[in-house]
């Protein structure tokens, strides 16, 4: 063995096969510990993996350079050039299959991306979306007033963050996680969120007995509350070990690859956890799109992957990878150069979406318009979120942005904002229906904007009037004829009647005896309403109840006189 000038030692590598292994285990423990905490998955068409493999390489090669003894301190120059001619020797021979490998994960990721580039494959990322055209009118039936979701994601959070104040036992202990999904649950639509741990501590304090909760909020009555459970809920985002949802699915499908999971429930009222596989159909990287999911019961942890999912789950394709595809689809409808230059038929959509529960499934709705226009819809996207069977409505008209603005105009002194549109069918008519919020939040009027003819908006404190308005600014506005609601009647005696004055008229709100709901009738079309009394027994015409509103339009009031209560006599002068 060399020596130096003044006598000691030059550290060289000593016993190869026991550095490779050190190497090796420390390779694997700092693997372990990254797979740990950032779950890669263990499958090639995931970028993550080769980012894994290549920290992996990059790991063990300066462990290598660490345990090797590497030391330049020899006085003498030709010492010097022997050490790194040595140590370089060594490095070659235990490096060289790792760096090896290096490049091969490097070359391997280079050519996915190109080979899965949409220059190559045009055809394929258009028909990753199969897209069917409909007919409005004849197709999306007027819905009733009990499935309009009244409220968008951020007043539905703020009112179930609100409840959680109501709680006063586990308030201090637990916080409304603001991460809600929308659903149909028992023909209704609401949106469901957990709650979660307060902090750490909270979480090593109640981590035993689980989340004891979650928050359901119901979007047509605007109604929020705290669903206790009898065995609370295990598995969550808030669990920062093994329980987290993403480290348990992790853990039992390394090789899978998930969206994000969506918290539901399922019309029990149990709560689970939606995670949709993610597979890679064009190349290696390209085409993403959903393959099945994997239910993960919130509370036991118990997992199953489906490629068919039930009927009661409502979010398995996201609004953002259904709004990709359509772009793909749009975009390259007459191949890639098109799509680039001249752009002949180039579609995309809309830079937002809502959703609207049709037939117990769960629809995003979003607009389509030409690539150059930014003002105008060429019509608009039902998807439903459970099979992604998309259906294309030629409805040309405002984009969204524009209703909201119009809408924001007719209660511009009031400075409510627009929530983004939902698209209904009233009268025959594509409209945009727009809750108007204030400042905290909390949904104050509607509004009903004609996607056709923007500037025909109408506005009502409830939905129900709100929609007989815009009913009757349609017929006076030339683009229908003038359409009856459907009515009812309703007999009974006056118990109670109070007026107010709306828009220059005053109307009358008239409550029988017995019931809760109000007959909003209006003195112009309704004189007898002037001289109505409490004991008076009427038969008042109305709108069909829909379970939506305490107050109903009424069209007509007739007093019965022979069970008119007696009037007081006037007094004499």
């Amino acid at each position: 063995m060399s020596q130096s000038s003044n006598g000691k030692k030059r550290r060289a590598p000593k016993g190869p096969l026991g550095k490779i292994i050190l190497n090796l285990i420390v390779t694997l423990a700092v693997g372990a510990l990254y797979f740990y905490v950032s779950l890669p998955a263990i499958n090639p068409q995931s970028g993550d993996f080769y980012s894994f493999l290549g920290l992996l390489c990059v790991v063990y090669v300066v462990s290598a350079l660490i345990t090797s003894g590497f030391n330049l301190s020899a006085d003498a120059s030709a010492g010097r050039m022997a050490a790194v001619q040595e140590y370089f020797r060594f490095i070659k021979n235990q490096c060289l299959p790792v760096g090896i490998l290096f490049l091969a994960v490097i070359a391997v990721a280079l050519i996915g991306q190109i080979i899965s580039m949409p220059i190559f494959r045009a055809a394929d990322y258009r028909d990753l979306l199969t897209v069917h055209t409909g007919d409005f009118a004849q197709e999306i039936n007027q819905i009733s007033f009990s499935e309009i979701p009244t409220l968008d994601r951020d007043s539905a959070e703020y009112l179930g963050d609100r409840q959680m104040g109501t709680l006063s036992d586990m308030v201090s202990q637990f916080e409304f996680s603001n991460d809600s999904t929308q659903i149909n649950y028992q023909g209704r639509p609401v949106r469901v969120a957990p709650i979660g741990y307060a902090d750490l501590i909270k979480w090593f304090t109640n981590r035993h007995n689980g989340l004891p909760a979650y928050v359901l909020v119901d979007m047509v009555t605007q109604e929020a509350k705290v669903v206790r459970l009898s065995e609370g809920i295990k598995y969550s985002f808030s669990e920062p070990l093994n329980r987290n949802i993403m480290r348990h699915l992790r853990f039992h499908y390394p090789t899978f690859m998930f969206s994000t999971p969506r918290f539901e429930i399922d019309e029990n009222g149990d709560p689970w956890w939606i995670a949709p596989r993610i597979v890679k159909t064009i190349g290696l990287f390209g085409g993403t799109d959903v393959k099945g999911a994997v239910l993960v019961n919130a509370v036991t942890g118990a997992c199953e992957y489906m490629e068919e999912v039930p009927t009661w789950v409502d979010n398995l394709y996201v609004p953002e990878l259904i709004m990709q595809q359509y772009n793909y689809h749009g975009t390259l409808v007459n191949g890639f150069i098109n799509s680039i230059f001249g752009q002949r038929d180039v579609t995309v959509v809309t830079d937002g979406y809502n959703y609207i529960a049709l037939n117990d499934d769960v629809y995003m709705y979003t607009g389509v318009t030409s690539i150059n226009s930014d003002q105008s819809n060429l019509g608009f996207l039902l998807c439903n979120q459970r099979t992604k069977e998309t259906t294309f409505y030629v409805a040309p008209g405002a984009t969204e942005n524009a209703a909201m603005l119009s809408a924001q105009g007719v209660v511009q002194d009031l400075g409510y904002t627009a929530t983004f549109p939902l698209l209904l069918n009233i009268a025959g008519e594509p409209t945009y229906f727009i809750p108007l919020k204030d400042a905290t939040n909390l949904v104050k009027t509607y509004a009903m904007v004609n996607v056709a003819q923007y500037q025909v908006v109408a506005t009502g404190s409830t939905v129900t009037e709100c929609e007989q308005k815009y009913i009757q600014l349609l017929a006076r506005s030339g683009i229908t004829t003038e359409e009856a609601l459907p009515q009812t009647t309703a007999s009974g005696v006056i118990a109670e009647i109070r007026s107010a004055v709306l828009d220059g008229d005053t109307h009358y709100f008239i409550r029988l005896e017995g019931e809760e709901i109000f007959y909003s009738i209006s003195a112009t079309q309704n004189e007898l309403a002037v001289i109505l009394n409490p004991g008076d027994t009427v038969t008042i015409e109305h709108e069909v109840d829909s379970g939506s509103s305490s107050i109903l339009s009424g069209s007509s009031v007739t007093l019965d006189r022979r069970a008119a209560s007696p009037r007081a006599s006037a007094p004499q002068p």
